[in-house]
């Protein structure tokens, strides 16, 4: 049996225009596949085999995080991939694709579209969200990102500076953002109305009501993740309901 390589795998990607990609994802689901190392599930194997149960299900693309697991999905899975790699760093809170050698990264294996933390909060080596962003959409002038986001503000420069899609991802993780209800369906509604973005709904989708929300308040496609991939957190809510019964 031929063993499959890195380059069999991008070779065999179809290459899609921007507008293609964007148009694929458009009013559908995206799930995100992901586990950290310190959970259950932390296996490329197992992350393949949620992204293809997510393909069969109707998903349009996979959100996912670090370069083997998105090299193991790629085996199963073709769809578009939103690529992140998570790293953190002693000198910054920010961890999602937080510096130019997780996008190089992440732009060699080919993911369709790259997301990056777009909080105002310093990156590693003191390196401000603009200073960072214009060095890599100068390298990677053709290359989707989008713009992890907690605030309209964010969003806006986002814009301004190039990112291709604006994520709420963020909204209720930052110091300032904290106790914003979820889904941040406000949020989406000014990303859509007031800057005309592209939008891509995450953070707090439970239930199918919440997507089909999001859509009506602008979202171009949705992320869905824990409520879908991670049944630790499932069940805890769960048990959760259950300690809280009356």
């Amino acid at each position: 049996m031929k063993t499959v390589t890195f380059c069999d795998i991008i070779s065999s990607m179809k290459k899609l225009t921007n507008t293609q990609i964007l148009e694929q994802i458009k009013g559908g689901l995206i799930v995100s596949c992901q586990a950290l190392s310190t959970e259950p599930l932390y296996d490329s194997y197992i992350m393949s085999k949620m992204a293809y149960a997510a393909l069969l299900g109707g998903a349009v693309g996979i959100r996912a995080n670090t370069v083997v697991d998105i090299l193991a999905i790629r085996e199963r899975v073709d769809l578009p991939i939103i690529g992140i790699i998570k790293e953190e760093y002693p000198d910054s809170d920010v961890y999602i694709t937080p510096t130019m050698k997780e996008v190089d990264a992440l732009v060699e294996i080919g993911c369709e579209i790259i997301a990056l933390d777009a909080t105002n909060r310093v990156r590693p080596g003191g390196v401000t969200f603009e200073e960072f962003f214009k060095e890599v959409r100068a390298k990677y002038p053709d290359q989707l990102f989008m713009a992890d986001t907690s605030c309209f503000e964010e969003g806006k420069l986002a814009l301004e500076l190039g990112f291709d899609l604006l994520g709420t991802t963020m909204s209720g993780y930052t110091p300032y953002t904290k106790g914003t209800p979820l889904p941040d369906f406000n949020l989406m509604r000014r990303y859509k109305e007031e800057l005309g973005a592209t939008v891509i709904a995450e953070g707090g989708i439970w239930v199918p009501e919440q997507l089909v929300e999001a859509f009506r308040n602008g979202a171009h496609a949705a992320v869905v993740g824990t409520a879908i991939t991670r049944p630790m957190d499932i069940t805890k809510r769960f048990v959760k309901a259950i300690a809280t019964a009356d």
